[in-house]
């Protein structure tokens, strides 16, 4: 037979089964719609626990469709042939047929570990690994791996489904990430399968997947712990919020949806951080010394009244302390609780203190033990009402919101002059000043840390929200039992749905509130496992903020310490997780870079290491590109922007030649400095919607483009070589370097 006949075979093989499949998502669909207008004609028990009920399990079966609708592209791509004779089709999600026999196995079952882990050293039972490529419900292409023992003696980088993972690399890039589901590589998978517990360091430098394998992680978690993680919560914590939007399509495409996407700047509910500073002033507010600084902040704001004073209540006058307000606010402090907290006991025990004297003094009683509960709270209400009572016990403990505070740190010199004395003056006289801003001043993302710290200092000043706490558990035994209920008053049940998963859905009138809509606004929410990007730039403080939300203190830190921002490159990742730290577990280092040509990454590598900085992990390319660098010198700041346009014309060229018309991404990497008049988008937002943005290194941080520019890499470079690092690991193609001064040495004189 034939090359071209057994092709044909092997394509019309797994296209019969791949309609097979198919046939069975749409029939589980139709299936999933039709219980639905079931519920949605079924009224439900006539009163709102009743209508409550519907609404959740409508809300389960909606879930259902929607997740089956997300993984309708590429359903089935992976075939493994077993020694035993068995054999596995892999895809995004399990199915079972109509007599419940397996059909096909979910990517992140344990039967499909050796379809990413085996090799020809160690095939796991493994006799063929097929990869299969389809588009729109079409076998387009089959990919065989043999593991076997002539395989085995092959030297060399060896690359899982080497076919289907360089034509993924080599396709035109398109402003979103897209999943790694049918080519993850045998170093990635065991990151994404390894255990939760502790605080598992994914270092990874650029192209080497690092991003996708924690999302693929996430996936795999929401998988095999879905019962714990669906009722607290995965989040997302990336560099900003384009960042996000740039990978928010994988984890839908992977079947799950409901996490939490955040950055540092959105953690606490209501408060927005849209202003800009200087990287030196964020990074005095980042450090682990703001701690001590806040605290004692906080502790500065009881005032010690100079003289006794004079209050009138009622018709009658009454004298408080000095020392007995002083005294009140030494037993407050001492009990350690937060300030808004506190204050309450605080305010009635000086309430009472007056409402003892004035009984006393009118002669109503000899001592505090005659009084008479009535008399007593009678005079507390007048105390209540006295205008005089409530400034003098205000002063002395005012209540205070955690974002104002800071805004009168911020503008008040000398209030936090005073609180970096108590500490231990931490901070020089000349970063104290770098601080100081106006009150209306914008917050930047490195105040949210510090307002996150602040109002763990100072508490809620909702007295409700402790009541609903304790209320939590006795309602979720009701939910319990309500499920069971609603399951056989709608005869829903027969296997699809349980009693436990239609708990879940259901939280009393939060029935139809998504989890993630509710962790959202919930400052104390605490999640089961967070993953976070980028983690090599966090702050101490804002390691603080994400511990709070993790006590189980499980996951996943992605990042590379190569690509730190600013001049300090922790050298190791126990340095960078700062308070943290305490919670490492595990290190897994990603070697391969899967995405950036081998010349390039080369050269920056070349260039860290003559400019002081070599990188502290190598990587080792696994494809080049020919011709894909070039450095140009232009006469003046003119011929420069005429270069910079040329060179950009001639990448939307290639790849409208190579990739098709419109196809592809151009990004124009320019300094900091020189940002406005490039009219860079610095939050990176252009990026995934245009297909030429112009961006700083920060904002192209975490992000992949087919071509790149790079407009003077020596004023990147004297941004920190971080910058520098990240502005030549951009590009899956082709990179062009242009400057009307110097460049960096290492970039000028390059020798493919």
């Amino acid at each position: 037979m034939s090359d071209s006949a057994r092709t044909a075979d092997h394509l019309s093989e797994e296209q019969s089964f791949v309609d097979r499949a198919y046939s069975r998502l749409d029939e589980l669909r139709a299936q999933y719609r039709e219980q639905r207008q079931k519920i949605d004609a079924n009224h439900g028990v006539g009163n709102a626990q009743g209508w409550t009920e519907r609404d959740a399990l409508a809300s389960h079966f909606a879930e259902l469709s929607t997740r089956l609708d997300n993984v309708e592209e590429r359903l089935v791509f992976g075939r493994l042939d077993m020694s035993d004779q068995s054999r596995h089709y892999i895809g995004r999600v399990s199915l079972l047929d109509e007599h419940s026999i397996p059909l096909l196995v979910d990517w992140r079952a344990p039967i499909s570990a050796p379809f990413y882990q085996a090799t020809a050293q160690d095939p796991q039972g493994v006799v063929r690994r097929r990869h299969i490529a389809t588009r729109a419900r079409t076998v387009t292409s089959v990919e065989d791996e043999l593991l076997d023992a002539e395989q085995a003696h092959t030297h060399g980088l060896t690359l899982q489904g080497e076919g289907a993972l360089m034509s993924a690399l080599s396709s035109a890039r398109s402003g979103r990430m897209g999943d790694i589901v049918a080519t993850i590589q045998g170093e990635q998978d065991r990151v994404i399968r390894a255990s939760d517990r502790g605080i598992l360091v994914v270092q990874g430098g650029p192209g080497t997947g690092k991003t996708a394998v924690a999302l693929h992680r996430a996936a795999y978690l929401l998988y095999t712990q879905r019962e714990r993680l669906e009722r607290s919560g995965v989040l997302i914590i990336g560099p900003s919020r384009t960042f996000l939007r740039y990978i928010e399509q994988v984890l839908p495409s992977l079947g799950e949806s409901g996490v939490v996407q955040m950055t540092i700047g959105d953690l606490v509910p209501g408060v927005s951080s849209r202003g800009e500073e200087s990287p030196e002033c964020a990074e005095i507010k980042g450090r682990a010394a703001f701690a001590r600084i806040l605290r004692e902040a906080v502790r500065l704001i009881p005032r010690n009244p100079d003289s006794d004073q004079v209050l009138q209540v009622w018709n009658r006058r009454v004298t408080l302390s000095a020392e007995e307000v002083r005294s009140a606010i030494s037993r407050a402090r001492r009990s350690g609780r937060p300030h808004n907290v506190v204050r309450e006991s605080f305010a009635l025990g000086l309430m009472e203190l007056l409402a003892n004297r004035l009984i006393i003094e009118a002669g109503d009683a000899h001592s505090a033990a005659d009084i008479d509960p009535d008399d007593l709270n009678s005079w507390m209400a007048e105390i209540r009402d006295s205008i005089d009572a409530r400034r003098a016990i205000n002063l002395a403990w005012m209540p205070t919101q955690a974002p104002a505070f800071l805004r009168k740190l911020w503008s008040r010199p000398t209030l936090l002059a005073a609180a970096n004395r108590h500490a231990g003056s931490p901070l020089s006289v000349e970063e104290l000043t770098a601080l100081k801003r106006s009150a209306d001043a914008p917050f930047t993302t490195a105040d949210i840390p510090l307002i996150d710290e602040l109002e763990e200092l100072l508490g809620t000043l909702d007295v409700a929200s402790a009541q609903s706490a304790r209320a939590e558990k006795q309602r979720e035994k009701e939910e319990r039992e309500r499920a069971n209920d609603a399951l056989q008053a709608t005869g829903l049940g027969g296997g699809i749905v349980t009693a436990e998963m239609l708990m879940r859905q259901t939280q009393e009138v939060r029935a139809v509130v998504p989890l993630a809509e509710r962790a959202r606004a919930d400052r104390a929410w605490t999640y089961g496992h967070i993953v976070i990007d980028e983690a090599q730039d966090l702050s101490p403080m804002a390691w603080r903020c994400l511990l709070r939300r993790c006590p189980t203190r499980s996951m996943t830190v992605v990042g590379d310490l190569d690509q730190k921002r600013g001049h300090r490159r922790p050298i190791s990742w126990k340095q960078a997780l700062g308070p943290a730290a305490r919670a490492f577990s595990e290190e897994f280092v990603l070697s391969i870079s899967y995405r950036t040509p081998r010349t390039l990454t080369r050269i920056a590598q070349s260039v860290m290491a003559l400019h002081g900085s070599p990188v502290l992990y190598p990587m080792e390319a696994v494809r080049d590109v020919p011709h894909c660098y070039r450095a140009s010198r232009a006469r003046d700041e003119a011929d420069l922007r005429i270069r910079v346009q040329g060179a950009v014309s001639a990448m939307e060229e290639r790849l409208n030649l190579e990739q098709g018309e419109g196809n592809g991404r151009v990004c124009v990497i320019v300094p900091d400095s020189q940002a406005r008049q490039w009219h860079a988008d610095e939050s990176g937002a252009a990026a995934l919607d245009q297909r030429v943005s112009y961006l700083t290194a920060a904002g192209a941080k975490g992000l992949e483009f087919d071509s790149v520019v790079v407009v003077e890499p020596q004023e990147i470079l004297e941004q920190g070589s971080g910058d520098l690092f990240v502005a030549l690991t951009r590009a899956t193609h082709d990179l062009h370097a242009l400057t009307c001064h110097e460049f960096p040495r290492g970039m000028e004189d390059w020798d493919e």
